[in-house]
């Protein structure tokens, strides 16, 4: 483990370390880059561009340089981070190994800790055995080294697979797993420690098989186990492997699409370099344009973030109000639990009392039972106080049920205040969340407003922006490509999310599914003990009528049990209590989904805002461009760079604001989501926990400590759970926290003003922190549900394991149903085709009866035709005899139509006989299916009774083969004691000679008594035994015809049973094999296994054959179910049918006329209102011509201001009509969809009406023939009784007949004990005649063989009266069988009775039943009408609140709308102002220069005057006069001029003033207007809110109106159980009536027909019985006159002879089976003399050649034993001279190289070592002279075969190797052959001892002997050649008892030899030589 995870994390280091170099590598090549390229640009840049251009490009130059030195630092800076990361990465891997191979050195440790526990366990196991069990031993060493094997293999398994770091947890569980194994071990080893002590106590009891065949399937289950273990590890680890590989590719393709950026960004900066250079000369408008858009954009964001924080004062506001209701709950939780704390003390107060009352009435009932004892000494005394303790233990009960349901509520209501304080935990953090967005957006409005002042006092000076806009644009796209970017990573990162999503929700399904089978596990459990408390009940019963003599105790046991009752009733309110708190924790769950449905709807509404910020930007943008253009000429270009550089900021400003909010919704969509997986896992754990605590309530005593184990680890579970939730907080905060740090990091950055990039890898850092956090918090998820899902596996798997057992037992059972289930499945096809053909042939009626009616139709107009023709014959005749070409046509015309309708007449009745014939046929085809089905129903019936019988007989099979295999058994034992005993005596036997026990012993018997025997005595003897065999065989042929007799009553059952028979049988003899094999132990322990196996395997057949038979009666009640709830849903069917034909004329009438007058309706309202409308608008136009012709009229003279505001008025009321018309339109438009909408869905559920009354109709025309063929299948049920009653009388005329066979047999057998005794008088005589021929041969022993052959017929004679009686014997059991079956079909008879009486005590009840279940069901059907009563009132509601919402948004339309309008009259009011100030301004100038002239003329008249008095005063200057008084009227007409000019003025101010004034009244009207939209709006939003809140009221109210109607079903139905007895009672009388009436309606019908032809054959049969009566009755008189006396006399005897009969009977058994066992042992015996005597001859004959052959054998061994003397005497420390010549000469002979071996080999011969030869061949390799070739030189004499010098060539040629190989050949063949003995012609003999020696001698000894002898096998063993006579080795077969002789003594201890050496022709010479240097 520790090698990988180093091995992985070099390969990390060693991979990022490569992507850093390489980053490293393209940054530097990309700066190079960008070098070359800025170098290239600046030179092309300076050959074109004047000098002012060279500096603007210059700066940005200067920019870009800078950014790029920006971006180097970034990268270096990503670089030193990418190190210290890889760093820290190595220093956790390091001590994540070190913490690993920690954890592995402790699971070492615990695994030998296990091995060795496990070794004690077994040590234990084996000593216990050994103590309980003498003879059985199981290995104990197999289990501990596949135990061992196992284990390692685990180790390996676990060592060799690749491990995440998250596996760290696993390996701890593992160690925990580990460690609680450890602790169940040692309380084994305890367990099996206190075994053995008490097993020593007591002594050695007898052996216990079944714990040791328990052990052993223990230790498989565990192997299983294990092994299902180590798959599920290594799975978990493959897939831990795929989530890493595919997170490193994750990252990896991360890290390349950022460098992929990153060199797009730079492209881009080398893109805007070479732009720059190319020169940027024309000025674009459209910059300008974009940066009023963005002003604009601000603004409306703005306007936005004033909404948005009036919004989160909401959320805010609405938060508080859900906090406050959660603490009213708080509250009412706290009432509720005192409450319930109350409840708890008054019924711990009650519970005492009643212990209090307990104890006295157990002190009355000694009393009591004291006193009875006096009084009655018969009646019991325990019977009181047993019923006392029973009250006892059930108060006990109670009170813990009271105690655990306290706990409980405790637990529930601790519960509930943690959820409580989690949820307002939950809603604070959310407050203060909300607050810091409302403080943020506080900060982003002022921030708004500052930006939004500043461009309003900029955009006046920014008009010279061409390069920067330029530049500026193309920032924006890249920073919108970013932008692109990063959403689609966060596509991405949420898709991921959702996967995840998915792959939770499926564990928690799986999870769920789980549950719910234990849930239906534990239900089963429920309706177990439900079962066992009626038995308890029952058991009450019968103990109080028992005990009705004792009133007095019954009495106080009668209040106990009331007391008790009340108990029980605590216990229900408190169990009610339970489930309303559970209903309340439902209820709060709700509100928590409602908040999470609130949290969606803030973030919907975000999204809205989102969208109202896109608009104002784009208004924003409009504002701009009206303000810009304008301002479109030449301003100062100073503030360019300051104006950028605040732009840039406030953009990155309004970013990070953007991503902030962002990022609080996504931590608000994780606490939520975080918030529903806390839920779900309590609500999980509360079900756990209940779950748990209701099977602890309902667990027997029993199993209490199994329960408490469990409730142990559930509180383990429990505290972890809460450990985990306690952690979950713990690293929510923490989360929480590091969220705050990041925001302020971001904050400092913000300051900062780090660039664009960093905030995007910051983001993407985060990003990548939040899914590494949510990635470990779904590991350690799923770790907890793997968890779980072991621990339920565990549980699972050892009710599977027990589920399994099961279904093998009820497989085969199935199978046999499943054939009949096929059968019942073709006839029932078979139905379905006559029904086809029934409604075929209605068809054809239908159609015939059509044709009837129209031959009655062309009949009637063939009489009309008849008539007119007759009528027309008298015209004729009356008129003319000239006739008309007319009539002549019309007659011709008349005739041919008569004679087609005659075609046609024939035509249709000839169609009409066919279709009587096609009718007549089918109903002969019905008639024929019926009657097949009839007989296929009698072939169901006797299948299912022969298969009844095969059980039986089957079961009886079984215990006579238990007893069987029992004796085997016995019989086995016996034979390993023998075999035991002559192994200790004989080793080279082997087992093959004992084939059975009896013949072993008659063996041995006979082998000592007839060795003495001479042949002519055998030879009489079984001459004497052949006659006797003769005179059994005959016996044998009438017992064979006895049991023929007795075959032919059961020849079915025989047959079917005699092949289970010769199963068993050859089980026998496989058994009988086994015992006469070598390996008799295996067998044994096999048989003992097949033993218990068969005694399993017989208890599950009888166990399976219970459960059948249970099945057959359900099934049987089931039927008659089917039957009532068949004519129930007949009556049903037509009532709906009625019903619907009646519902689909009424609904097509209505629905379509109403549906026709709606829409007509409608249509006539839309034309009246457009009528109006053409009205208005044609009165609006008129008034518009005449308001134009007033307002010219007006010019000329006076306006009426009056009919003016007329006008304005009426128009404004028109305006509101049309709306108020167009509104009503709309909704007449909508509820016309709707209508349609539900015409449409009423038209669906039209057709699927009909198409569901079609599929009543086939099925109630299917239950109709099922119906039928239930009735025929009850008659055939009748009549089968009524076949077995003939039957019965049949098997008593059997009987009377075995009776007659029987006196036939007796008479017989009296007539055959003389005919013996005749033979046995014949037998003397054919021995004397035998003796007489025999006795020329031998005379002396005649006389002992004729005393024994006198004897041995005495025996048989014996055993012919043994066998007479056993035939006695059989007879009277035949009598007493046939009494017996009798009996038993008395009891048959009764027993069907019996349960003919059951079946109608049960139809009875179940009809009862089926009335409860109506009535139940009417309920239920009234219920649920109700519910869809409800339910549909509920969619109108829904549709309502969906019109009024779209109302609401026509609504909102609107107010849009008039708004806009608002805008338009409030900039044309302003407009209107200004005017009207200009106009005042005029006025005011006009009024001065009136007051001036005014002045003027008061001077010009003074000044007049003063010229009067002048002129007065100068009469005579008259011409200036005249002058004078021309200017002054010249003056005049001015004055008047000007004073028309001023009225015209004031006029025209009056006409302005009263415009104005209509416009202030029409801006006040559309303000009241906008007043009344809002209040509407209000008012239909709190309207809304109502609805909402009642609709969710009733919805609650509906929920919990459901709930209780549930509970009063819950209740309805205990109330029905518990009154279903008294309703028996009460409702049986009436349930007959109705049954009666039923099935009068139903077989009156049917009855009829059947009746008629039944009293017919009825009073034919009575007839006939009366005549057979009268006859019979006269018979029986005559007979019981005569044969009274007769049966008084015959009975006595009869009786004492059958008691003769039996004794004989009973003896002659006995004897026959004695007799039949000594004449096997006989028979056997004789053969086995007659071989012996044959191989005795045999033997002597070879006996008499071997001695001869033995004198010769050992005068030869005496001379040979001297030569050997004399040879070793002479030849000790001698070698042979020919040998060494032979090595010298091939030493020369030899090629160099080869030399040294031949050296080395003379050496060896000579007695030099290895190492001397070594040191001499070193010092002198060729040191060998040529004087030793003459040494070499003769031949031996002893040799003579070996040449004395080979030929050159050859010599040459071959290597020493082959020459020296040569030699040895010829020296081991012998060169004198061996003496021929004279037993040529000897038979071999076979005799077993013999082939045994030669099996029994070892293998090695074979092969040497055969190797030796090669071709010579035939010859005999005597002339074996010398090596293979005289082994080298001391053979197995002879030891220290062996013969003495010198020769058969082995050489090794004499000579120095060679030993042999096969050798193969395919073997190299050189081989050999190594193998002979070797030695």
């Amino acid at each position: 483990m520790s090698s990988w995870l180093g091995g992985l994390g070099s390969g990390l280091g060693h991979s990022l370390g490569q992507v850093g170099g390489s980053l490293a590598s393209l940054t530097g090549q990309i700066s190079n880059f960008t070098k070359d390229m800025l170098m290239e640009g600046t030179e092309e840049v300076e050959a074109e561009l004047p000098n002012s251009r060279r500096k603007e490009i210059e700066a940005i130059h200067a920019i870009l340089r800078s950014e790029n030195e920006r971006l180097k630092k970034l990268c270096a800076d990503l670089e030193e981070k990418h190190e210290a990361s890889e760093i820290q990465i190595k220093h956790q891997s390091t001590s994540y190994r070190n913490q690993l191979q920690q954890k592995e050195v402790e699971i070492s440790h615990l695994k030998a800790r296990q091995i060795a526990l496990q070794d004690q366990l077994l040590k234990l196991q084996s000593a216990a055995q050994s103590v309980n069990s003498g003879a059985g031993s199981v290995p104990t060493t197999t289990a501990s080294s596949s135990f061992s094997y196992g284990v390692s293999h685990h180790a390996a398994a676990f060592h060799d697979d690749d491990m995440d770091f998250g596996d760290l947890i696993s390996s701890q569980q593992e160690i925990n797993r580990l460690s609680n194994e450890i602790s169940r071990l040692e309380s084994e080893v305890i367990h099996w420690r206190h075994i053995a002590q008490v097993s020593k106590a007591q002594g050695s009891n007898s052996s216990d098989q079944s714990e040791i065949c328990k052990l052993q399937d223990i230790i498989k289950e565990l192997k299983q186990n294990r092994s299902q273990e180590i798959d599920d590890h290594q799975h978990e680890m493959s897939v831990l492997q795929n989530a890493h590989q595919q997170k490193l590719a994750e990252i990896t393709r991360r890290h390349r699409e950022e460098l992929s950026d990153y060199e797009e960004r730079i492209e881009e900066l080398e893109n805007l370099l070479q732009q720059g250079g190319s020169g940027t000369a024309v000025i674009d408008h459209s910059k300008i344009h974009e940066m009023q858009r963005t002003i604009q954009v601000l603004q409306t964001e703005k306007v936005e973030s004033t909404k948005k924080i009036e919004e989160l004062e909401d959320q805010i506001k609405d938060l508080s109000r859900k906090l406050s209701s959660s603490e009213n709950d708080r509250e009412v939780l706290r009432k509720e639990q005192e409450r319930l704390n109350v409840e708890n003390r008054q019924i711990m107060k009650e519970c005492e009392s009643s212990e209090v009352e307990c104890s006295t009435l157990q002190l009355c009932a000694v009393k009591q039972s004291e006193t009875a004892k006096e009084e009655e000494g018969i009646l019991p005394q325990g019977a009181a106080l047993d019923e006392v303790l029973r009250l006892q233990q059930a108060l006990s009960d109670a009170k813990s049920e009271i105690m655990r349901l306290s706990h409980l509520n405790q637990d529930n209501l601790a519960e509930d205040n943690l959820k409580l304080t989690v949820r307002v935990q939950v809603l604070e953090k959310e407050n203060s969340v909300l607050s810091q967005e409302k403080e943020e957006l506080h900060i982003s409005l002022l921030k708004l407003n500052n930006e939004y002042e500043e461009i309003k006092s900029t955009t006046m000076r920014d008009m010279d922006l061409d390069s920067k806009l330029h530049d500026l644009r193309l920032n924006l796209e890249a920073k919108e490509q970013e932008l692109n970017q990063s959403i689609t990573e966060k596509e991405t990162l949420i898709a991921e999310l959702e996967e995840l999503d998915k792959q939770n929700q499926e564990a928690t399904q799986h999870l769920i599914l789980i549950k719910d089978q234990l849930s239906k596990q534990q239900n089963e459990g429920d309706h177990i003990i439900n079962k066992l408390k009626i038995d308890l009940n029952n058991e009450k019963k019968k103990v109080c009528q028992l005990e009705d003599d004792k009133m007095n105790i019954t009495k106080e046991l009668d209040v106990q049990k009331e007391k008790l009752i009340q108990s029980e009733l605590v216990l229900n309110d408190l169990r009610l209590a339970k489930q309303e708190l559970e209903g309340k924790i439902e209820d709060l769950g709700d509100q928590l989904s409602k908040s999470q449905n609130n949290n969606l709807n803030i973030q919907e509404e975000n999204f809205e805002l989102k969208e109202h910020i896109k608009q104002k930007e784009e208004e924003l943008s409009r504002v701009r461009c009206e303000l810009t253009q304008p301002l479109n000429q030449d301003f100062s270009s100073n503030f360019k760079d300051d104006l950028l550089k605040e732009r840039d900021t406030d953009i990155r400003n309004l970013k990070q604001n953007l991503s902030e909010v962002e990022e609080l919704n996504d931590n608000l969509k994780k606490v939520a989501f975080d918030l529903k997986m806390e839920n779900e896992k309590l609500v999980l754990a509360c079900e756990d926990l209940r779950h748990q605590l209701e099977e602890s309530i309902i667990g027997n005593n029993q199993i209490s400590l199994e329960k408490t184990t469990i409730l142990e680890t559930l509180k383990t579970e429990k505290g972890q759970l809460e450990a985990e939730l306690c952690r979950a907080e713990e690293k929510l905060l923490e989360a929480a926290d590091k969220y705050e740090r990041t925001l302020g990091e971001l904050a400092e950055a913000r300051n900062t003003s780090a660039s664009a990039l960093q905030l995007e890898h910051e983001r993407l850092t985060k990003l990548s922190q939040e899914k590494d956090f949510e990635i470990a918090e779904l590991k350690k998820s799923i770790e907890q549900i793997d968890i779980d899902r072991k621990e339920t596996k565990n549980i699972l798997s050892s009710s599977l394991e027990e589920r399994k057992q099961l279904t093998q037992l009820i497989n085969e059972k199935e199978i046999f149903i499943e054939k009949l289930k096929e059968r019942s499945s073709e006839l029932q096809e078979e139905l379905d085709k006559y029904t086809e053909a029934l409604r075929k042939s209605e068809n054809l009626k239908q159609t015939i009866e059509e044709k009837d009616r129209l031959l009655g139709s062309m009949k009637e107009e063939n009489n009309h035709l008849k008539e007119e023709l007759e009528r027309l014959r008298e015209q004729q005749s009356r008129t003319a005899p000239v006739a008309d070409p007319k009539t002549l046509d019309c007659i011709t015309e008349l005739q041919s139509e008569v004679s087609q309708l005659n075609i046609i007449k024939g035509n249709l009745e000839e169609e009409i006989k066919q279709h009587q014939k096609i009718i007549e046929d089918q109903n002969q085809s019905k008639m024929q299916l019926l009657q097949s089905l009839q007989e296929q129903k009698k072939e169901m019936d006797e299948f299912k009774c022969q298969h009844e019988q095969m059980s039986v007989t089957h079961t009886q099979l079984f215990l006579e083969k238990d007893e069987e295999i029992k004796t085997l058994q016995k019989t086995i034992e016996e034979i390993q004691t023998q075999l035991h005993e002559e192994r200790q005596g004989i080793h080279t036997e082997n087992s093959d000679i004992f084939q059975e026990t009896k013949v072993q012993s008659l063996n041995i018997e006979n082998g000592s008594e007839k060795h003495d025997l001479s042949k002519a005595e055998t030879e009489r003897l079984v001459k004497g035994i052949k006659e006797r065999e003769l005179e059994i065989k005959l016996l044998n042929e009438k017992n064979i015809s006895l049991t023929k007799q007795i075959d032919q009553l059961s020849k079915d059952e025989v047959g079917k049973l005699t092949q289970i028979i010769q199963q068993k049988d050859l089980e026998i003899q496989a058994l009988h094999a086994r015992i006469s094999s070598a390996s008799y132990s295996q067998d044994v322990v096999y048989l003992q296994q097949q033993v218990q196996a068969f005694a399993v395997e017989r208890e599950q057949v009888l166990a399976v054959l219970s459960e059948k038979t249970r099945e057959n009666s359900h099934l049987k009640t089931e039927y008659h179910k089917v039957m009532d709830v068949v004519a129930a849903k007949e009556a049903a069917l037509v009532k709906l049918q009625d019903e619907n034909k009646k519902l689909s004329t009424n609904f097509e009438g209505t629905g379509q006329e109403m549906f026709r007058e709606t829409v007509q309706n409608l249509s006539r309202i839309i034309r009246e209102k457009d009528i109006e409308i053409d009205a208005l608008s044609q009165k609006c136009q008129t008034l518009l011509t005449v308001l134009q012709t007033s307002s010219t009229s007006d010019e000329v003279g006076g306006v009426n201001s009056n009919q003016f505001e007329e006008l304005l008025q009426e128009r404004d009321k028109l305006k509101q009509q049309v709306k108020k018309m167009e509104e009503w339109k709309q909704q007449v438009m909508t509820t016309v969809q709707n209508m349609q909408h539900e015409s449409a869905q009423l038209q669906e559920e039209l057709h699927q009406l009909q198409a569901q009354v079609l599929v009543d109709s086939d099925n109630n025309s299917k239950l109709q023939v099922d119906y039928t063929g239930l009735i025929q299948s009850y008659e055939q049920n009748e009549t089968k009784l009524k076949n077995f009653g003939q039957e019965l009388a049949q098997v008593q005329h059997s009987i009377g007949q075995l009776c007659n066979t029987k006196d036939l047999l007796l008479g017989k057998l009296d007539i055959i004990s003389p005919q013996f005794s005749a033979r046995s008088s014949l037998t003397p005589q054919s021995a004397e005649s035998l003796r007489i021929a025999k006795s020329e041969t031998l005379s002396e022993s005649s006389h002992q063989e004729i005393e024994e052959l006198r004897k041995l017929l005495q025996e048989k004679d014996a055993a012919i009266r043994t066998l007479q009686e056993n035939n006695h014997r059989l007879s009277n059991s035949i009598a007493a069988t046939s009494e017996l079956e009798k009996k038993e079909h008395e009891q048959t008879d009764s027993e069907i009775k019996q349960l003919r009486e059951k079946q109608d005590v049960l139809q009875k009840s179940l009809k009862e039943k089926d009335l409860l279940i109506k009535a139940q069901s009417d309920k239920l059907l009234s219920l649920n009408e109700n519910f869809t009563n409800k339910v549909n009132e509920n969619e109108l509601l829904r549709q309502a609140v969906t019109n009024l919402k779209e109302r609401i948004l026509n609504l909102e339309m609107d107010i849009c709308k008039l708004k806009e309008e608002n805008e338009k009259i409030v900039e044309t009011t302003r407009e209107k102002e200004t005017e009207y100030q200009a106009l005042q301004e005029t006025n005011m100038k006009f009024s001065m220069m009136l007051q001036e002239k005014e002045f003027e003329c008061h001077s010009m008249k003074e000044k007049a005057l003063a010229f009067e008095q002048l002129l007065k005063e100068k009469e005579g200057e008259t011409g200036e006069l005249n002058q004078l008084l021309n200017t002054v009227k010249s003056m005049q007409e001015k004055t008047v001029t000007f004073q028309q000019e001023r009225d015209q003025v004031m006029l025209a101010l009056k006409q302005k003033q009263m415009e104005n004034t209509a416009v202030q009244n029409e801006v006040q009207h559309l303000r009241d207007k906008e007043l009344r939209l809002n209040q509407e709006l209000e008012r239909l939003r709190n309207h809304l809110l109502e609805t909402e809140d009642s609709y969710t009221r009733e919805a609650l109210a509906a929920e919990d109106r459901e709930a209780q109607l549930r509970k009063k079903v819950t209740v309805l139905e205990e109330k029905l159980l518990s009154s279903s007895s008294a309703m028996e009672n009460a409702s049986h009388q009436a349930n007959l009536q109705v049954e009666s009436l039923q099935e009068q309606l139903n077989v009156v019908s049917k009855q009829r027909d059947e009746t008629a032809l039944q009293l017919s054959v009825s009073r034919e049969q009575v007839k006939q019985y009366a005549l057979s009566l009268s006859n019979l009755q006269m018979v029986l008189e005559h007979f019981q006159q005569e044969e009274k006396a007769m049966y008084s006399a015959e009975l006595e005897k009869h009786r004492q002879l059958g008691a003769e009969w039996k004794k004989k009977a009973e003896n002659l058994e006995g004897k026959m089976t004695s007799l039949q066992e000594r004449l096997d042992e006989a028979n056997a015996a004789l053969d086995s003399a007659s071989r012996l005597t044959e191989q005795l001859d045999l033997k002597e004959e070879q006996i008499e050649q071997l001695k001869k052959q033995n004198e010769l054998q050992q005068e030869m061994l005496d001379d040979v034993q001297k030569k050997l003397m004399n040879l070793v005497n002479s030849t000790e420390g001698k070698v042979d001279k020919t040998l060494m010549r032979n090595l010298f000469i091939g030493h020369f002979h030899t090629p160099k190289n080869q030399r040294h071996e031949v050296l080395r080999l003379m050496g060896s011969v000579l007695g030099i070592k290895r190492e001397e030869m070594e040191q001499l061949l070193n010092e002198d390799q060729g040191g060998v002279t040529r004087w030793m070739a003459g040494w070499l030189g003769g031949g031996s004499k002893s040799v003579p075969n070996t040449p004395l010098r080979p030929d050159p060539q050859s010599a040459f040629n071959r290597s020493f190797s082959e020459l020296f190989v040569k030699f040895l050949e010829t020296e081991s063949h012998p060169s004198i052959p061996p003496p021929k003995l004279s037993v040529h012609d000897m038979k071999p003999l076979d005799s077993p001892r013999r082939k045994k020696l030669d099996t029994n001698a070892p293998e090695s000894f074979k092969d040497t002997t055969e190797s030796r002898s090669g071709r010579r096998t035939d010859v005999n063993s005597f002339l074996a050649p010398r090596s293979a006579a005289v082994p080298l080795i001391n053979p197995a077969g002879l030891g220290p008892g062996g013969p003495g002789h010198l020769l058969l003594k082995p050489i090794s201890d004499v000579l120095p030899t060679f030993t042999p050496l096969p050798v193969s022709p395919d073997n190299s010479a050189g081989v050999v030589l190594k193998d002979l240097l070797k030695q």
